[in-house]
């Protein structure tokens, strides 16, 4: 099949890669779209795993306040350097990260900043409620790990549902964004405002 311009913008408009790196993903798959995007996320993981640990002393402050004027949020997402720190895509990046935690209302921004005793305590309910419903013993442990999995997707900003796109996480989000970026890219922290509370 032959690559056009038209399918390569089209893969870049779906997932922010490089025009060089949406043809050769399209070349190896023969023009095959879905397989071209699978194939660059999977690219962008690897990419994103060897960004990892650099530092990241650059940035945004970004904010969304909703419409109405009732919920705002604030979020501090670092890069590496000012030069991707101003570009569209880092902006559209941080503006989207912004709006999600508006829509998902997460507790923080990965499940390390979560207080040990409130998952010992979660854990503590679910493995209640099992052995309440009957469960068998054995099975028991298994129910209250997928539980706590779970919750992470629920509280915990990187593990959650990408509103935008709830086939991938916010984790997969950033990765993806850093293998497009080529730069280690991390949100910080953040914080949600709601009138009256």
């Amino acid at each position: 099949m032959e690559i056009t311009a038209k399918i390569v913008k089209e893969l870049r408009d779906k997932t922010g890669a490089g025009m060089m790196d949406c043809k050769k993903a399209l070349v190896e798959t023969d023009g095959d779209i879905e397989k071209a995007i699978s194939l660059l996320r999977e690219k962008g993981i690897a990419k994103a795993a060897s960004k990892e640990g650099r530092s990241t002393t650059e940035g945004v402050i970004a904010q969304y306040i909703h419409p109405g004027d009732k919920l705002g949020v604030i979020v501090e997402i670092a890069c590496e350097t000012d030069f991707v720190a101003r570009t569209e895509q880092f902006t559209k990046f941080a503006r989207n990260i912004a709006m999600h935690i508006a829509a998902s209302s997460p507790l923080c921004v990965s499940r390390e900043e979560l207080d040990t005793t409130m998952i010992e305590k979660e854990r503590e309910i679910y493995h209640n409620q099992a052995v309440n419903e009957g469960k068998p013993e054995k099975v028991i442990g298994r129910i209250v790990d997928g539980k706590v999995e779970k919750y992470y997707t629920e509280v915990c900003l990187v593990d959650q549902p990408f509103v935008k796109d709830p086939d991938k996480s916010i984790g997969d989000y950033v990765k993806g964004t850093i293998g497009a970026l080529g730069e280690n890219i991390m949100i910080k922290r953040f914080s949600r405002f709601r009138l009256g509370e």
